[in-house]
């Protein structure tokens, strides 16, 4: 668990393909930009088209050092030699994918409420990608708006409980964020658009990089 606090306290960038990006395209652009953790989220994929491109995805992760994480696709994790999955709220149940995985992986979970992120950790998940924060366009189906309110009152229910999960928040963040969002007792932020979007994705993640780095987070 320790090992993957360290990693979780930072960054996460979370695939997503736009009118000028491809997958593959953001994650080079992230990883160049200094984030090390990638999650690989194709919803709507082909198991043919999810092996191509986690394939080359692995090999960009290795060349710095980055962890990969799938989404969803338990039965991938193996084959792609992923650092592990993140599993939504209608996926496999945390505690089956462990089963299936071991505890060498790392097995994140999806929660919009403080009661499924404890119910999470007693699964045994590494961490959870708590939200949104806010309305994202990434997402169908989205859940309910957290806020720096609801931060506050998960991580606030979760210490009363005596769980130590780590939460990563998740949703529409913008790097003007991050500081408040981090300041609620969450452990990492995970962002798509907002890199995506920036005129120099590349840039934009160094910036946020650096923010996180100058706030100690």
């Amino acid at each position: 668990m320790a090992e993957v606090i360290r990693h979780i306290g930072r960054l996460q960038f979370i695939t997503h393909t736009t009118a000028r990006y491809s997958e593959l395209d953001g994650a080079a652009m992230a990883l160049e930009g200094g984030c090390r953790w990638v999650q690989l989220r194709m919803k709507g994929a082909d198991t043919a088209s999810i092996l191509k491109v986690g394939r080359e995805l692995r090999h960009m992760c290795d060349r710095v050092g980055a962890i990969m994480i799938i989404d969803d696709h338990v039965e991938l994790v193996k084959e792609l030699k992923a650092d592990g999955v993140h599993l939504g709220l209608t996926d496999m149940p945390i505690l089956e994918a462990r089963q299936q995985l071991g505890e060498e992986y790392i097995i994140g979970g999806t929660a919009n409420t403080a009661e499924q992120a404890a119910s999470h950790c007693h699964q045994s998940a590494d961490y959870i990608g708590c939200g949104p924060f806010r309305y994202t366009e990434t997402k169908k189906n989205l859940a309910p708006t957290l806020g720096l309110n609801g931060y506050k009152a998960i991580t606030h229910y979760l210490n009363e409980q005596l769980l130590r999960v780590p939460l990563v928040a998740i949703g529409g963040i913008t790097a003007n964020d991050i500081e408040a969002i981090m300041a609620t007792g969450v452990n990492g932020i995970a962002l798509s658009g907002t890199i995506l979007q920036a005129d120099d994705p590349v840039r934009a993640t160094q910036e946020i990089v650096l923010k996180m780095n100058k706030t100690n987070i």
